[in-house]
């Protein structure tokens, strides 16, 4: 049986054992009023029914909050239109022409903007690709970003009990997050992960972490999630083409989450959290040499390194993504869609699939009210957006990013909220859904819900475009908003 209808039928097990105890409840209640039995074994049922809803309630609840996030905008000065890219690459003296042509069509055609960002390395040439401009570069993106987010909250970097970097292709001794806890005077005890070699899906992957600690850890209040990728280390000059897409695609950027305990009795966070976590589900293909190699840095036949994206890896993230829906669906989305899709299922398993159930693909677009998604390039994002039942409107958030600063690894997923808020969107009770893709092969969600006053934007200018009130007047956003959406 194929993985994601297997775990599709697991998750569709629970939700009817639930339904069926329920219902055995229900009958022996009716019994024992049927019978004239003693007033007190009415509670029995009842009782049963109680545990039944606290239970599942329990389950539902993660008892994580997001307090506050933040995202760079990167200095003007690094600012990299495509026709000084084509001509730097051109410049440079790293590449044939032929490889010239192909990134510049590639560039043209991911729909990227530009207003996009490279490092100070990377303006040089020919590039000065060191580990000395590295960790400069790691520095430029994590430091400004964190002091926005303290500065935001009000939390200082002393009450942070756990501390979580991600960065993809960069992993120094010592590491990224020794860095910022040495920077920042943290205290001994102050538990850091640093976050390697987990591509666009680690943002997701560090938030499960800090939430496991959270949870089993008591006297820990605050954790925080910084998401970045150096792209000095990335950049690729060698002559293999599958290797050279990453020189078009990815940019700079830095995000920092600030995660907090609550719920279950426990004290609110202060200050009050904006989003409460909803799900967070982590699915992967590692098992699957097809997946496993799909993507993975490696030499070229002159010794030079670079990220080479295999052939096949369509095919490995459709059975991936697949997989991944089937487990998140049942949490996320309405009984309609649940409804729809297992009688599609079962239908076509009796071979008389009516005209409406030929694809078996539930319309996630109902699943939230907002969306962020892994932003690889324009093309992309729109067939994965389609094949989940999203409109344009709801891509809109992940391309107008990938427009404007391009693709930025994990923490594109905090610009798009980021986005989102700016534009006044998000409404108290409204659902956010973050889907990140990640080597390996592996498909990671977190699905939030706002629980701050509508007029608490966190981000960008104000709701007309144009005016912002006090706690408006940052983000990435601030001074382009009002630009935006522009369709090609």
């Amino acid at each position: 049986m194929d993985v994601s209808h297997k775990d599709y039928l697991i998750s569709a097990f629970h939700q009817v054992l639930g339904v069926v105890t329920l219902l055995v409840c229900l009958l022996t209640e009716v019994s024992i009023f049927a019978s004239d039995r003693h007033g007190a074994m009415y509670l029995v049922p009842l009782c049963s029914i109680l545990l039944l809803y606290g239970h599942r309630r329990h389950a539902g609840t993660t008892g994580i909050s997001l307090v506050d996030f933040s995202c760079l905008k990167p200095q003007r000065r690094l600012r990299t239109p495509i026709p000084k890219f084509i001509e730097h690459i051109k410049l440079g003296g790293c590449f044939e022409d032929d490889g010239v042509e192909f990134m510049s069509k590639a560039v043209v055609a991911s729909g990227m903007g530009d207003e996009t960002y490279f490092p100070p390395s990377l303006h040089l040439i020919p590039p000065d690709a060191t580990h000395g401009n590295a960790v400069q570069e790691a520095r430029m993106l994590l430091l400004p970003t964190l002091d926005e987010l303290f500065g935001r909250t009000g939390v200082p970097p002393t009450a942070v009990g756990a501390l979580i970097v991600n960065c993809s292709g960069f992993c120094p001794a010592p590491s990224l997050a020794a860095m910022v806890a040495n920077h920042y005077h943290m205290p001994s005890d102050v538990k850091t992960f640093n976050i390697s070699g987990m591509g666009c899906s680690a943002g997701v992957v560090g938030v499960d972490v800090a939430r496991n600690i959270l949870i089993t850890h008591p006297t820990i209040a605050y954790a925080v999630v910084a998401s970045t990728e150096v792209i000095t280390v990335g950049w690729y000059n060698g002559r293999d083409h599958s290797k050279l897409l990453l020189n078009c695609t990815f940019r700079n950027g830095c995000s920092a989450v600030l995660l907090a305990r609550s719920g279950h009795g426990m004290a609110a966070p202060t200050p009050p959290p904006k989003y409460r976590l909803l799900r967070l589900v982590r699915t992967n293909l590692i098992a699957n040499d097809d997946g496993y190699h799909s993507g993975y840095r490696e030499e070229d036949d002159e010794g030079i390194t670079g990220f080479n994206v295999a052939r096949g890896v369509g095919g490995a993230f459709e059975e991936v993504l697949r997989a991944h829906l089937a487990s998140l669906g049942m949490s996320v989305l309405p009984w309609r869609e649940k409804l729809r899709y297992a009688t599609g299922f079962v239908l076509s398993r009796l071979q008389k699939t009516p005209a409406g159930y030929q694809q078996l693909v539930p319309n996630f677009g109902a699943a939230a009210e907002h969306f962020c998604l892994p932003t690889t390039w324009a093309p992309m994002i729109r067939r994965l957006g389609q094949g989940i039942g999203l409109g344009e409107k709801q891509m809109e958030a992940a391309l107008m990013t990938y427009h404007r600063f391009g693709n930025q690894s994990a923490a594109s997923l905090w610009y798009q909220l980021a986005y989102h808020e700016a534009k006044g969107l998000v409404r108290k009770g409204d659902k956010v859904w973050q889907l990140g893709v990640g080597t390996g092969l592996k498909v990671n969600s977190a699905v939030w819900e706002r629980v701050a006053a509508d007029e608490d934007d966190l981000a960008g200018v104000g709701r007309d475009g144009k005016s912002a009130g006090p706690a408006e007047r940052q983000g990435p956003w601030m001074d382009c908003i009002h630009r935006y959406p522009v369709w090609d």
